[in-house]
């Protein structure tokens, strides 16, 4: 699959799915970066597909409006669209 890894602070598992003309997602996309965090990301429309239903499924299973950006945080949490407040309290900043 189409997944890139930015480096930074390993705080878990951190996937963002993405579009790539997305204002939305590329500001989430430069949040984590400013924050330090390392994390993954995969834009979805870049994909075809069996990659892409694959990472629409996976994505799907935290967001199932399939709306983006989707953060997934550990498997556990998952933050639907550019929410910084709520993305800098998860990490903790």
């Amino acid at each position: 699959m189409g997944i890139e890894h930015i480096s930074g602070k390993d705080v878990g598992g951190v996937m963002l799915y993405a579009l790539s003309t997305c204002q939305w997602c590329n500001k989430t996309k430069q949040l984590l970066k400013e924050l330090g965090i390392g994390f993954d990301f995969v834009y979805l429309d870049l994909l075809e597909g069996n990659e892409q239903e694959t990472a629409l499924s996976d994505m799907e299973k935290c967001n199932p409006k399939g709306s983006f950006p989707t953060l997934v945080i550990n498997d556990k949490r998952c933050i639907i669209g550019f929410q910084e407040n709520q993305i800098r309290e998860a990490f903790g900043t």
